[in-house]
């Protein structure tokens, strides 16, 4: 779904990303992780197109990203921290967004009763709880269903029930065939919902593969732990997943 080769990026010639190639796989959760400061940021904004990479290649679907932007359509983005005008209620959104479209969204219907978001159409984003913008951010990323979905610590913030109910939702798109891609600083729950690891540091891809392959090579079940094993350079890299 997503191949990179070579990416590198560099801010006023400190070099952010150092060559990373990495296949995401189609139909799959892959959990993004790594430590502050790595590089995870910096490569989501490449593959959604918000930095250019000062050297290599991402394509999505097999299209190249380039500044006509077209990609675009096949990403969904959610991010941590949902940033909507505040004073534009949500059936202004969705308007809005069909406009920028220049479609009717095919799955609005279905979305705003999947969220329970009828409550909420003619109230202003910047009055919703933080859990109900969590929901609004998640029902704009999937309005025109986009066959991938890269979600930035989307759970970051959230009480423990709507934590629970984000992670059956992606439980549930990832069974309908979406790939999903989920960064995130919480082990647990990477390892609760993905089938794929990416770990990055010093922006480097250390690993890329499944977490079977790591778990198996490691001879460790703690994904923390088999982590913290990566990080101190115990074991040989990953290979891309097939």
């Amino acid at each position: 779904m997503i191949e990179i080769q070579g990416l590198r990026k560099s801010y006023a010639g400190r070099e952010i990303l150092k060559g990373i190639d990495l296949r995401i796989p189609r139909g799959r959760i892959t959990g993004v992780v790594g430590p502050n400061a790595c590089g995870k940021t910096t490569l989501m904004k490449c593959i959604l197109g918000l930095v250019l990479p000062s050297a290599g290649t991402i394509r999505v679907d097999g299209r190249l990203i380039d500044p006509a932007g077209g990609f675009r359509r096949l990403i969904g983005y959610l991010p941590q921290t949902p940033s909507f005008p505040a004073n534009l209620a949500l059936q202004e959104l969705i308007a809005l967004l069909e406009r920028l479209r220049e479609r009717e969204a095919p799955r609005k219907r279905e979305l705003l009763e999947r969220f329970r978001l009828q409550p909420f159409l003619k109230q202003p984003f910047g009055q919703l709880s933080g859990g109900t913008r969590q929901k609004v951010a998640a029902f704009a990323s999937l309005l025109f269903d986009p066959p991938l979905l890269i979600c930035d610590e989307p759970t970051a913030g959230l009480d423990p029930v709507s934590r629970v109910q984000f992670k059956d939702l992606l439980r549930s798109l990832n069974a309908e065939g979406k790939t999903i891609v989920l960064v995130s600083h919480f082990m647990n729950e990477v390892d609760q919902l993905a089938s794929e690891l990416v770990f990055l540091a010093e922006g480097r891809a250390l690993y890329s593969g499944s977490l079977a392959e790591l778990r198996a090579r490691l001879g460790e079940n703690d994904l923390e732990r088999a982590i913290a094993e990566l990080f101190a350079g115990e074991s040989p890299r990953g290979t891309e997943p097939s």
